[in-house]
C-alpha cells in the first residue's frame, strides 16, 4: 500500500482504520453550522436597528428594538447549545477513534516478525502508540473542535457577506485566499519541520529507555558519563529542532494579526467609497459588514493558531501509519491448517535464509527430525543456530526452500495451532512484571492456581519456589529483575511445561549458574524434553551426548550430522568442539 504523503491523505487513511473518527460527522457538522448561525444574528440585528430605527430621523420604536434584542439573545443561546453539542460529539468521536487507532497500531506491531521488531528501536515503536497518538489526542480535544466550528463559521459569514455586498465579500475572500496560499506554501516547510520534531522525540525516548533499562551494565562498566552525554545530545537535538519549529510557527502566528488589520482597513476604505460613490451601502450595512469581518477574522486567526497543533497531529498520524502500513512479513495464513495430533516431525528441504540487509545466513539446509526425536544443535557463535530454530518456530520465514512441521508446510499452519503445539524457550527467558505464577500462566492463560502449582511440582521445582519470599505469588520485578538468570530460566521452563507442547525448541542456558541451580535446570529440562520432539541449541555438549541426533552448523551450513559417538569418531568440527568443551569443563 502506498503510504499517505499529504495531511489530507493521512487523515482519510486514519479514518478508514478507526471508523469512529468519522462516524456521525455529518450531524456534528450540521450542529457546528447551526452554532455559528446564532453569531450572525448580532450584526444583522445591529444593521436593522441602525437603518430602521436610529438613522431614520424618526422616533425610535423601543418595542421593536427590545424585541430584536430578545430574538438575538435567544438565537445566541440556541447557538451555544448547538456548538456545545458539536464539541462533545467531536471529542467523543476523537477519543473512540484514537483508541481504535492505538489498538490497531499495537496489534500490528505484534503481527510483525521478531526480526522486524528487533531491527526497530523499542523506544521508537513505543513512541508510535504513546507520544505520537497523544499529539493527535491533544489536537482533537482542542484544535480539532476549533477548526470544525471555525470552518463552519467562515462559510456562514461569507454567505451573509455576499447577501449584504458581493463586492466587499469578494474583497475579503480574495484577501483570505491570498493569505491561505501563503499559508499552504509555508505549511509544507512547517510540515517537514514537525516531522523532524517527531523523529527527534522518538530518538530521545529510545535513548532514555536504553539508559534506564541498561543501568546495571552502564554502572558495571563505569559508562555513566558517556551514557549521559548520549542522552544529553538526543535531548539537545530535540530542543533545537522544537525551537526552530516553534520560531517558524511564531512567524505564521504574527502574520495572522497583520492579515486581520489589513482586511479591516480595506473594508472600511472600500465601504466608505462604495457608500459615497455608488450609494448602494448604508451606514448600518457597513457597520454590520465590519461585524461580519470580525466574525470572519476570528476563526481565521484561530485556524492559524491551531495550525501548529494540526501539523504536530498530522505528523503523528503519518508516523503511526508508517507502522500500520508496514507489511506483515510473517503472516497468519487465511485458511490455516491445524497440526496433526501427537509428537511432531520437522523437515527442512533446500532452505536458505538471507537477512534483508545482509548476505545469506543459512544455505542449502536439508534436515529431517523424526517425531519424538531428541536433537541437539551445536556450532560456534554466528554459525546459524539461532536462525535455524527461528525458522522451525516460524519467528521468521525462509527466503527459499520449505520448512514442514508434522508434514505440513509451516506457512500453511495456523498461528493458533502452531503456538499451541510448538513451544520455544529462549536462552534469556523474558519475564513480565507480575507474579511468578502469572508468568508461568503465560504458557496456558486459563490455568488455575492448582494447575500452576502442579506444573511446578512435576518439574521438581517446588523446593526452589519454597525458598522465595511469597512462593508462587512472589513478584519477579520488571523483566524478572528480582530473580537470577538461572531462576528466570526455571520460570521459562515451567511456562513451556504447562503449555504441554508436542514440539519443544529451546536455547539451553546453564552457563554462569551456581551448581545447585544448574542441577535443577538440567533436571527440569530433562523432564520437559522427555516424551516429545525436541530441538535444543546446546551450549554444554553433555546435552549433545544424550541426543538422538546432533546437527553441527558452521558459517551458515549444516556441515555434520549424526550421533555423538559417530561425530567424535570422524574427528571433524564437532569432535574439536567437544574436546574444547571437555577441557574447559575439566572432564
Amino acid at each position: 500500500m502506498n503510504r499517505p504523503t499529504s495531511t489530507l491523505q493521512a487523515i482519510l487513511r486514519a479514518a478508514r482504520i478507526a471508523p469512529s473518527l468519522s462516524r456521525g460527522f455529518g450531524l456534528t457538522l450540521v450542529l457546528a453550522a447551526a452554532g455559528t448561525g446564532g453569531h450572525v444574528i448580532v450584526p444583522i440585528t445591529v444593521q436593522q436597528v441602525l437603518d430602521r430605527q436610529v438613522l431614520t430621523g424618526d422616533a425610535i420604536d423601543m418595542t421593536r428594538v427590545i424585541t430584536s434584542g430578545v430574538v438575538a439573545v435567544i438565537a445566541l443561546t440556541a447557538a451555544v447549545a448547538c456548538t456545545r453539542a458539536a464539541m462533545l460529539r467531536l471529542v467523543r468521536a476523537g477519543a473512540a477513534g484514537l483508541a481504535e487507532l492505538r489498538v490497531a497500531t499495537f496489534r500490528h506491531v505484534h503481527e510483525l516478525s521478531v526480526l522486524h521488531v528487533q531491527a526497530e528501536r523499542r523506544g521508537a515503536l513505543v513512541a508510535r502508540v504513546t507520544s505520537d497518538i497523544e499529539a493527535i489526542t491533544q489536537f482533537l480535544e482542542w484544535g480539532g473542535v476549533g477548526m470544525l466550528v471555525g470552518t463552519a463559521q467562515v462559510v456562514l459569514v461569507v454567505t451573509v457577506m455576499l447577501f449584504y455586498d458581493p463586492r466587499l465579500a469578494l474583497l475579503v475572500v480574495g484577501a483570505a485566499a491570498g493569505y491561505a496560499l501563503l499559508l499552504l506554501l509555508f505549511q509544507r516547510v512547517l510540515r517537514r519541520a514537525f516531522d523532524r520534531v517527531r523523529v527527534k522525540v522518538a530518538t530521545s525516548l529510545a535513548a532514555m529507555g536504553e539508559a534506564i533499562s541498561g543501568l546495571p551494565t552502564i554502572r558495571a562498566y563505569g559508562a555513566e558519563e558517556a551514557t549521559r552525554d548520549k542522552v544529553d545530545r538526543a535531548l539537545d537535538d530535540q530542543f533545537r529542532t522544537e525551537f526552530r519549529t516553534g520560531a517558524l510557527g511564531a512567524v505564521m502566528f504574527s502574520s495572522a494579526e497583520l492579515f486581520a488589520a489589513s482586511v479591516t482597513a480595506g473594508v472600511v476604505v472600500a465601504g466608505v467609497l462604495l457608500g459615497e460613490v455608488g450609494g448602494g451601502l448604508t451606514a448600518g450595512q457597513l457597520i454590520a459588514f465590519l461585524f461580519l469581518v470580525t466574525l470572519f477574522i476570528e476563526p481565521v486567526q484561530m485556524l492559524v493558531e491551531v495550525l501548529n497543533e494540526a501539523q504536530t497531529a498530522a505528523s503523528g498520524v503519518r508516523r503511526v501509519l508508517e507502522v500500520v502500513d508496514t507489511p506483515v512479513d510473517v503472516a497468519d495464513p487465511t485458511h490455516g491448517q491445524p497440526l496433526p495430533p501427537g509428537p511432531l516431525s520437522v523437515t527442512l528441504r533446500g532452505v536458505r535464509y538471507r537477512y534483508p540487509t545482509g548476505g545469506d545466513v543459512l544455505t542449502g539446509i536439508d534436515v529431517h527430525v523424526g517425531a519424538g526425536a531428541r536433537v541437539a544443535v551445536v556450532g560456534e557463535t554466528g554459525s546459524g543456530k539461532s536462525t535455524f530454530v527461528k525458522l522451525v518456530t516460524r519467528l521468521i520465514d525462509a527466503t527459499d526452500g520449505v520448512v514442514e512441521v508434522g508434514g505440513i508446510p509451516i506457512q500453511r499452519v495456523s498461528f493458533a495451532s502452531l503456538r499451541d503445539r510448538v513451544a520455544f524457550v529462549p536462552q534469556d527467558g523474558f519475564l513480565f512484571s507480575t507474579t511468578l505464577a502469572d508468568n508461568v500462566r503465560y504458557g496456558a492463560p486459563h490455568a488455575s492456581d492448582a494447575e500452576v502449582d502442579r506444573a511446578i511440582a512435576e518439574l521438581g521445582l517446588r523446593e526452589w519456589v519454597g525458598t522465595l519470599p511469597d512462593g508462587l505469588r512472589t513478584s519477579v520485578g520488571e523483566r524478572g529483575s528480582r530473580l537470577s538468570a538461572g531462576e528466570r530460566q526455571l520460570v521459562a521452563l515451567a511456562r513451556a511445561w504447562i503449555a504441554r507442547p508436542d514440539l519443544l525448541v529451546l536455547d539451553e542456558a546453564t552457563s554462569a549458574v551456581d551448581p545447585a541451580l544448574e542441577v535443577r535446570l538440567r533436571r527440569a529440562m530433562e523432564r520437559l524434553i522427555s516424551g516429545r520432539t525436541s530441538i535444543t541449541v546446546a551450549h554444554r555438549l553433555s546435552t549433545a551426548e544424550a541426543a538422538d541426533q546432533v546437527l553441527v552448523f558452521d558459517r551458515g551450513e549444516l556441515v555434520e550430522r549424526g550421533t555423538h559417538d559417530e561425530l567424535v569418531t570422524i574427528g571433524g568440527i564437532y569432535a574439536q568442539l567437544h574436546v574444547d568443551w571437555a577441557a574447559s569443563a575439566g572432564r
